[in-house]
């Protein structure tokens, strides 16, 4: 995908700001930033003078280096890195030039800047979510007892309130949360082995120095420093997928139940929002549309960043470049999702009224389950069942009311009279603990973007 590529297409969803984390200069300080910390860590340990290591931080910042000189050079040289380090110690002169890279190879540089660039767009990720579960917080809570139809297989199964349907949807996202923070240890860390991962430049004090990389840049140290694994990377993206998942649900059933013939909730659009060209009424759900669209596209990312995983022998540069390209298209889009997400749940409007009427659809067939229960206390379960099967289908083939059946059956009536049946069929008592279950969830839902909110103003 290139760099310029955007799916913003109206001022109601703001660049969150991931785009730019992955442009070609913003990675280049962040690999200075990595060189600098290596020359302190090997000057630390005593491998290069410290005054070197000072020259070589006072200069490792892309303002300072010639930027057209790097980016002319790289095409000659052909390497990813190589114009870097050269204008680097070009700029930091000798004696000390001579010291900047050493003992390091290519990839210990670019992942590990790449790892903080990452992070950075992990913080991101991480705010936009805790402002999700915000809105889902509020959501849960003004829904709660909002009686409407709970549908299974497409049909109407029985009564829920809107506010179970977000207790799911703050439950799967906070698993998500989980995920993402479970993986920052093993995502988030320093890469100094050297050529093929055995710290053949440095030898014995290559832990220590690559340790001392790790606390400078606040990173973890890899155990086993090679360049050919990438599981974490591949996990990240994974994470991203099972999120996108997760959030491609929730705009897939906005989506549905603002059909013409649902039409339970509309996602905000200021005035003037045209849905139509031709159709002048049309409200499209055009937010939850494009959310279905990214989120696919995020979840199709999966399988590229488990292929990355397949180097042969101690490196390759390939499966390198597969790699990068998953994890920064993830994130990218990551942003595009959230951003746009967030502003559907923190605007969605809710049609208490169309829910009510929703639940008449099927003639008080909706709280059959009810009923069976109430007449298999005296008949048993299984004869129950039997007979309000078959009062359902007459209702289907008769076109009567639930009510107008069950009064005309014998075998109902002789067990519960007319006022038992009303009470049976009122679907408003009937929603379970939905209620009980979505302010549980609102309460969760602020806790978890409280969390949020704490752990992206630390990580500032």
């Amino acid at each position: 995908m290139p760099e310029q590529d955007t799916y913003f297409t109206d001022g109601r969803v703001p660049d969150v700001g991931i785009r730019p984390l992955f442009t070609l200069e913003h990675r280049w300080q962040r690999w200075l930033d990595v060189e600098a910390a290596l020359a302190e860590a090997e000057a630390e340990v005593g491998i290069i003078p410290h005054a070197a290591a000072q020259a070589i931080r006072k200069s490792a910042a892309l303002g300072k280096l010639n930027v057209g000189q790097i980016k002319q050079d790289r095409l000659a040289m052909s390497h990813k890195l190589m114009a870097l380090i050269s204008e680097l110690s070009k700029v930091v002169g000798e004696p000390h030039g001579r010291w900047v890279h050493w003992g390091a190879t290519t990839q210990n540089i670019t992942q590990t800047g790449d790892v903080l660039v990452l992070r950075e767009a992990h913080s991101i990720l991480c705010g936009q979510l805790g402002k999700i579960m915000d809105a889902l917080a509020d959501l849960a809570q003004a829904g709660a007892g909002m009686a409407m139809a709970g549908r299974s297989h497409g049909q109407q199964a029985v009564p829920i309130t809107f506010g179970l349907k977000v207790a799911t949807w703050i439950d799967e996202l906070s698993r998500n949360v989980e995920r993402l923070e479970q993986a920052e240890p093993r995502v988030f860390t320093a890469m100094m082995g050297g050529a093929v991962g055995s710290y053949g430049s440095l030898g014995e004090q290559g832990p220590l120095v690559q340790a001392a990389v790790a606390q400078q840049l606040r990173l973890e140290s890899m155990e086993v420093p090679a360049r050919s694994m990438s599981d974490s990377f591949a996990e990240y993206v994974s994470l991203l997928g099972l999120l996108a998942g997760t959030c491609g649900r929730i705009a897939a059933e906005v989506y549905t139940l603002m059909k013409t013939e649902f039409g339970e909730v509309r996602e905000p659009a200021p005035h003037g929002t045209i849905g139509s060209s031709t159709m002048p009424h049309k409200y499209n759900p055009q937010l939850a549309d494009e959310c279905v669209a990214i989120a696919a596209q995020i979840r199709a990312l999966v399988p590229l960043a488990l292929e990355g995983m397949l180097h042969d022998h101690e490196a390759n540069s390939a499966n390198e470049h597969m790699t990068e390209t998953a994890v920064r298209q993830a994130c990218i889009l990551s942003g595009d999702l959230l951003a746009r997400l967030s502003v559907v749940l923190s605007g969605l409007e809710l049609d208490e009224q169309r829910m009510r009427a929703n639940l008449e659809l099927t003639g008080g067939l909706i709280t059959s389950e009810a009923v069976m229960l109430a007449l298999g206390e005296i008949i048993g379960r299984q004869q129950a069942h039997e007979v309000i099967y078959e009062a359902s289908q007459a209702v289907v083939r008769e076109g009567k009311t639930f009510a107008e059946v069950l009064a005309s059956d014998s075998r109902v009536t002789a067990h519960l009279d007319e006022a038992a049946i009303q009470e049976l069929l009122d679907p408003l008592p009937k929603t379970g603990l939905s209620k009980q279950i979505a302010e549980l969830a609102a309460v969760r839902s602020r806790q978890v973007a409280a969390e949020l909110s704490a752990r992206t103003t630390s990580a500032d």
